[in-house]
């Protein structure tokens, strides 16, 4: 899958980024890492998600191009997540980032129609990652592409976060914090000397 090479101390730091959606209780998909606290992961989700910012056509905009950073492959990608739903409220909540998205995507369209014909969403798989390879990958720039590459970066940067801070993002990595134990594990180490002394207390 796509950034699965992301570091763990980096998700710690992105995931207080993804706390204050928490407690948004129009997610139909997209679930806080850290949901369990709180009995947040209780709470009853709601059948659709309405987009808080984008227009419908901009919010099916947003999931595709999430689903391209992340796909769907061996393990649940970027749209099982609801990654969409992460950024449009991040979006929302942020009206520094409003017109960068809202300008990115209508670059994206009108950049799609003079190259194919079609609005972005309407391309095929093919066109869509054809289109979208040289906003991504530096050796393939090209001249005048400038906002869409920085609207590219914002956009895949806003789709890794929203995923690894996700429950199912989050259990990609194997993080040790999300599992419970009805009792604590012991220590591996059974041959280590160091540990000689855990071993006493336990048989007192």
């Amino acid at each position: 899958m796509a950034g699965q090479g992301i570091r763990r101390r980096e998700v710690l730091r992105i995931l207080g980024t993804a706390a204050a959606a928490a407690h948004f209780p129009g997610f139909s998909k997209w679930t806080f890492a850290c949901g369990h606290v709180g009995n947040a992961a209780l709470q009853i989700k709601p059948a659709m998600y309405h987009p808080q910012f984008f227009t419908l056509p901009e919010f099916g905009a947003i999931e595709r191009l999430a689903e391209i950073i992340i796909p769907s492959d061996a393990t649940p990608g970027a749209k099982e997540a609801g990654v969409a739903e992460f950024i449009d409220f991040m979006v929302s909540s942020d009206p520094e980032v409003q017109y960068s998205f809202r300008t990115g995507l209508a670059w994206l369209n009108a950049h799609s129609e003079d190259v194919n014909g079609k609005r972005f969403v309407q391309l095929t798989q093919e066109q869509q990652t054809s289109l979208l390879e040289p906003l991504g990958f530096k050796d393939k720039t090209r001249p005048g592409e400038e906002t869409g590459r920085k609207f590219f970066r914002m956009m895949r940067e806003y789709t890794v976060t929203g995923f690894y801070t996700s429950e199912i993002g989050y259990k990609e990595l194997d993080n040790p914090a999300l599992k419970f134990y009805a009792e604590s594990p012991e220590c591996p180490h059974h041959d280590d000397p160091e540990h000689a002394h855990v071993a006493q207390a336990h048989s007192g």
